[in-house]
């Protein structure tokens, strides 16, 4: 059972990370390699200026560094643990999509 504020705090900003379907998708665009904030919003078909906001979060939540590069930044993830992280997780969900145990999952799609 997690009882540490550091330990509580670390999976919160994790989950607020997890909790955008477009920070989640950056996620696992860099954990495939290192982008450059342009070309990663090509990528997800999203505008630069978005795209900003979301990897602000993202390095907030220390998930994602900058890597100067001559007059470009580069993003990557903090950790390459992050993106095994990622792939368990990820694994994991989908183990137990089939069994949901929140009882109003059929009627609220909550879960």
């Amino acid at each position: 059972m997690l009882t540490a504020a550091s330990d509580i705090e670390v999976l919160a900003r994790f989950g607020r990370a997890l909790a955008d379907p477009i920070r989640c998708r950056a996620l696992l665009a860099l954990r495939d390699a290192p982008a450059y904030p342009a070309d990663l919003a090509d990528a997800l078909g999203v505008s630069r200026t978005r795209l900003s906001n979301h990897l602000a979060c993202l390095r907030d939540c220390g998930l994602v560094v900058t890597v100067p590069d001559g007059r470009r930044t580069r993003y990557q993830l903090a950790d390459e643990r992050l993106g095994h992280a990622l792939d368990d997780l990820r694994g994991a969900v989908v183990a137990v999509e089939t069994d949901r145990t929140c009882a109003d999952a059929a009627t609220q799609g909550c879960c």
